[in-house]
């Protein structure tokens, strides 16, 4: 053991900080680390998924985890994969197109999330042959609000995962089973599962080997467990005998669909969410996250509802529009391909400004990160590496009263609680979280 550890905290309680700190996501990347005879993520006494240290733990695993975890690891795209002659927005990071557009199927466009375009492209890389599966999240089996790993090896079975999934999940919980079978894929997460899957690409050469296709959403962040109990309540449901819910999808938004055994109601997107993005209820990891846009990933797909939310008038007649982000070579040539195959309509091309427009709340993450984090190491807290994110040049236009704002903001959520979870126990059924 490493002198450095002899009189710290031992294995366990050094992978628990990350959870206890706020900053697990439950992308299940610890477990494929360390083996699920030593670490299990499962869903435990907070809600969430999270590790639960069963077996012997030592610093060296640990030391791997804190490595690869997005919870204490971010970077953006590797500068290998940005080309020289790639365009570089301070905000929206590398680019090499931005369009809007939506799935050339106008089935998948009525199912998936926003236009379909995630969706769309899952199923051309079938369709071509590009890649064995997909790798993504389809609807709990078991947890209706939650997310299950899922290989899909058909266009049926892409289409049957389509619609956002805006409660824990764990798509990374048995990547090296999944890398075990030495065939090409695409991964469709969200941008934090991508930046764990590029950090452990540093540990296991198989991921480059092995992930042709890097595909996620510009991400909101997701419900708290909690947070969709309360809105269970609100909506006048218990949430034990809740069996399904959909949260999006089949239109654009589309209703939040909920279902017992004995009744199914549809309520407004807005109703799960609310007015505006100040009545989010969202993970503290989300408040500070750096890369929120999906720099780390060939394609991202966004929203383009102008202010950054839908309204309730008009919204039941939208069929939905996606605004896309091709960041690398092969990205901007799977965009190509599949608009000329016809599984993508591009209405036209955009700029980053455009996309600001759409994404306000992304835009005023990106500035406010690096004074979150600043506040986390006021309060001795974990922070996050960052690198290519460039996080603090940005802050650099803040004045500096805004800084200071989001810095104490920050420390204050620290001191009163509000960026702190138990420490992992075994869940025990509630419907208070």
């Amino acid at each position: 053991m490493s002198d450095s550890y002899e009189e710290g905290p031992t294995p366990t309680e050094r992978l628990y900080a990350i959870v206890e700190q706020g900053l697990c996501i439950g992308c299940g990347l610890c477990q494929s680390v360390a083996g699920k005879d030593c670490v299990r993520v499962t869903k435990t006494s907070n809600g969430y998924l999270t590790p639960l240290v069963e077996g012997e733990l030592d610093h060296e695993t640990v030391d791997r985890i804190y490595a690869v975890c997005p919870g204490t690891r971010v970077e953006g795209l590797p500068e290998r994969l940005v080309e020289p002659d790639t365009h570089r927005d301070n905000v929206w990071g590398p680019w090499r197109r931005m369009a809007r557009a939506w799935a050339g199927d106008p089935g998948v466009r009525f199912e998936g999330s926003t236009g379909g375009v995630l969706t769309a492209l899952g199923n051309y890389l079938l369709k071509s042959n590009r890649v064995e599966f997909i790798l993504h999240v389809k609807t709990s089996a078991s947890e209706p609000s939650f997310g299950d790993r899922t290989l899909s090896f058909t266009e049926v079975e892409v289409i049957e995962a389509a619609g956002s999934r805006y409660g824990p999940a764990a798509p990374l919980i048995d990547i090296d089973e999944v890398l075990g079978r030495d065939q090409p894929f695409a991964f469709i997460g969200k941008p934090c599962d991508i930046s764990a899957l590029r950090n452990y690409a540093k540990q296991d050469e198989r991921v480059d080997k092995l992930v042709k296709y890097w595909l996620t959403l510009v991400c909101g962040g997701y419900g708290t467990p909690q947070g969709t109990i309360e809105f269970f309540k609100r909506m006048g449901f218990n949430p034990d005998d809740v069996t399904g819910l959909r949260y999006r999808g089949r239109g654009c938004p589309g209703p939040t669909r909920v279902e017992t055994a004995d009744k199914v109601e549809e309520f407004h997107y807005i109703d799960y969410w609310g007015e505006d993005e100040t009545t989010w209820t969202l993970p503290f990891r989300c408040k500070i996250c750096p890369d929120a846009i999906g720099e780390a990933a060939d394609i991202a797909a966004a929203d383009t509802w102008i202010g950054g939310s839908p309204t309730r008038e008009g919204s039941e007649d939208d069929p939905g529009t996606n605004a896309i982000i091709a960041r690398t070579a092969t990205g901007e040539e799977l965009v190509a391909a599949a608009a000329a195959d016809g599984a993508l309509e591009i209405e036209y091309d955009i700029v980053p400004d455009i996309v600001s427009t759409y994404q306000p709340h992304q835009v005023n993450k990106k500035y406010a990160a690096w004074a979150r984090h600043q506040g986390l190491a006021d309060a001795g807290r974990i922070v996050p590496q960052i690198e290519r994110l460039r996080i603090e040049e940005l802050s650099r236009e803040l004045v500096e009263s805004t800084i200071e704002y989001q810095r104490e903001g920050t420390r204050k959520r620290v001191e009163i609680g509000k960026a702190s979870e138990p420490t992992p126990a075994i869940w025990k059924p509630s419907s208070t979280c």
